[in-house]
């Protein structure tokens, strides 16, 4: 008997040929004995020929076609192990996925038959109980109440003519949006000038034009800047848009459970074609600013989530889409503010064309109040508007004097018939005391020309106003150590000005500040920020010191130099219209100013002047 590692031969192939049963199936040794011919060699009584057979069925190729002989056994013996320890172990690590892949199985249709048991029973019984279905009811309920429209939505203008004097901002808003290239804008006004409700309807307007991008479907998103709030970790963020984490509360249950984190696009996908209106937005938080700016530039928001894996067939196509391409965010935006041009983010307003939105006259007030109540069909006394128009510079206020002068009246009346009410002078005055207002700019047309008081003109937030300044003159009590005072609460630059002003009045008076003591007085202890009431102040103390009276109906405006010059000065828009109100009828302005006077505008005189000597011959009187 032959052995191979002290094993005797037979008893090896012997042990071999029945691990084949381990390994294949009866019906794949058969085929493979029928393929190679082996039926002789398999049950032969020489070794060496079953050691043949053998081989050929292990190893089914035709690489080993010849018996070995005894040299050759030890070889062929060895390779018929290796290749069966191979397949032995691929059959074990086989059958052991098999086993753990049926217990996963069984456990999941465990798991689906009871998901689907726990539906039926949901859908017999319902989500419902006896108080979601009482909490329901209340708030049906609720919703049949509701009070009175908002007057201010009864008197929202519905067309562009009702917008009341903002003709040359709704003629440079539409040219910026009714284009086939919308530009994006920033509205600057005062409250209540009507920027909103002319963004409303420059869209309306650009779907009727076929040359516009804009569609039947386009959107007018409204969001208030101040109201916006984010949070920096993206859990939320109503504006751009956040990812909901399965972490954080917020993704459905079915995504949470699977650990797949579910993007939900904000405020700027919804405006997507169509444009989103900031009010107030110069309030936006600053980081969200420059986060929306990368959005106006990609026109489009990007989620990332490190819960996101881009291989799990669980993740649903859209959540896919949206982290992978982002979602969609062209859109015009349109920025209200109340601020001031140079307290916008400068990269906002790099990206966006501006229009100004003009202060409302007292004309413009008196039209909205009597457009308004021939929308009330309500009659009133003829002096109502005029009244009106003394206690306010917002056309939304005046609607709501208007509004609480109606309710007064209805209420104190009775009255079952509303379009029989009157609305009278009297009433009015009720009104008024009982709201405590007070007048925005006290018209005195008979002020009678005074020694050291002149108007100046300022502007704050697009509001312009006249500044009552007066002073008093006084020999010094010591020779050559006069002293000049000036309102504590004033702004530094105002201060400058008397400085200014002293070498420029040594040129003209050829008299010594330091000779005097010069008291200069703000009326109303106002602070004026900037030097532009250094030519007022200059003819203020000029006044008095030469005795001359100064014309009650001008205002002046200017930066006064060294030299006597009339320097430029901002807001010049604004400061002819607050003179207005005030009742002033002419206004000095510089020179350099000329180009900022408007064309439109009635019932106020404009004249430049280069030099403070030409407004001492125009204003000064005997």
């Amino acid at each position: 008997m032959k052995d191979i590692n002290n094993i005797p031969v037979e008893l090896q192939v012997k042990t071999l040929f029945e691990l084949l049963k381990n390994i294949f199936e009866d019906g794949t040794i058969k085929s493979r004995i029928i393929k190679y011919k082996l039926d002789k060699y398999v049950d032969s009584k020489n070794v060496n020929e079953r050691i043949y057979a053998l081989n050929r069925i292990v190893l089914d190729n035709n690489s080993y076609n010849s018996i070995p002989n005894d040299g050759e056994l030890k070889k062929a013996m060895e390779e018929i192990e290796s290749q069966m320890s191979n397949m032995l172990a691929k059959k074990y690590v086989q059958n052991k996925l098999e086993a753990e892949v049926e217990k996963l199985l069984m456990e999941k249709q465990e798991k689906y038959v009871d998901e689907v048991r726990l539906g039926i029973i949901r859908k017999q019984r319902g989500v419902e109980n006896s108080k979601t279905e009482k909490k329901l009811k209340d708030l049906e309920a609720l919703s049949e109440k509701k009070l009175s429209k908002s007057i201010q939505n009864v008197l929202r203008p519905s067309n562009f003519s009702e917008i009341v004097g903002q003709e040359r901002a709704i003629r440079s808003l539409l040219s910026k949006i009714a284009s086939p290239y919308p530009q994006h804008v920033i509205l600057y006004g005062y409250p209540g000038v009507g920027k909103t409700t002319a963004a409303r309807l420059v869209l309306e307007e650009a779907k009727k034009l076929k040359y516009t991008p804009f569609t039947e479907d386009s959107k007018f998103v409204e969001v208030d800047g101040t109201t916006l709030r984010w949070d920096p970790r993206e859990i939320t963020n109503p504006l751009l848009g956040s990812v909901h984490d399965p972490i954080y509360q917020g993704s459905k249950r079915d995504l949470a459970e699977v650990g797949i984190p579910e993007p939900k696009p904000g405020l700027v996908t919804e405006a997507h074609g169509g444009i989103l209106f900031i009010d107030e937005i110069g309030e936006l938080d600053p980081i969200l600013q420059n986060k929306l700016l990368k959005v106006l530039e990609d026109k489009k928001v990007e989620f990332s989530s490190s819960y996101y894996d881009p291989d799990d067939e669980n993740t649903p196509l859209y959540i896919k889409y949206l982290f992978e391409n982002g979602a969609p965010a062209d859109f015009i935006l349109i920025g209200a503010t109340t601020k001031e041009p140079q307290e916008i983010n400068l990269a906002l307003r790099s990206r966006c064309t501006e229009v100004f939105f003009e202060p409302l006259s007292n004309e413009d007030i008196k039209k909205i109040v009597m457009d308004a109540a021939s929308k009330l069909d309500i009659t009133m006394d003829d002096e109502i508007p005029e009244i009106i128009s003394n206690y306010t510079i917002e056309g939304r206020k005046a609607i709501n004097i208007l509004s609480d002068l109606y309710g007064y009246v209805l209420y104190k009346n009775r009255s079952e018939d509303q379009k029989k009410l009157k609305l009278t002078i009297q009433d009015l005055k009720e009104v008024i005391s009982i709201s405590r207002l007070k007048q925005f700019d006290e018209v005195n047309k008979n002020e009678e020309n005074q020694v050291g008081k002149i108007y100046g003109l300022g502007v704050y937030g697009f509001i312009g106003s006249t500044i009552e300044i007066e002073c008093s003159v006084f020999e010094a009590r010591q020779k050559g150590k006069g002293v000049v005072r000036f309102n504590e609460t004033a702004g530094s630059m105002a201060k400058d000005s008397v400085y200014n002003a002293a070498s420029v009045i040594r040129k003209i008076t050829d008299r010594e500040i330091s000779e005097y003591d010069i008291h200069v007085n703000i009326v109303g202890g106002g602070k004026i920020d900037g030097p532009s009431a250094g030519a007022a102040i200059t003819l203020c103390i000029i006044s008095a010191l030469l005795n001359k009276k100064i014309r009650s109906d001008i205002a002046v405006t200017g930066e006064i130099s060294l030299q006597g010059r009339i320097k430029p000065v901002g807001g010049v828009y604004e400061k002819i219209y607050g003179a207005k109100r005030r009742g002033i009828s002419k206004v000095y302005i510089p020179k350099e100013n000329a180009d900022e006077i408007p064309t439109d505008i009635k019932g106020i005189e404009v004249s430049t002047v280069q030099t403070i000597y030409e407004l001492i011959d125009e204003v000064l009187v005997d």
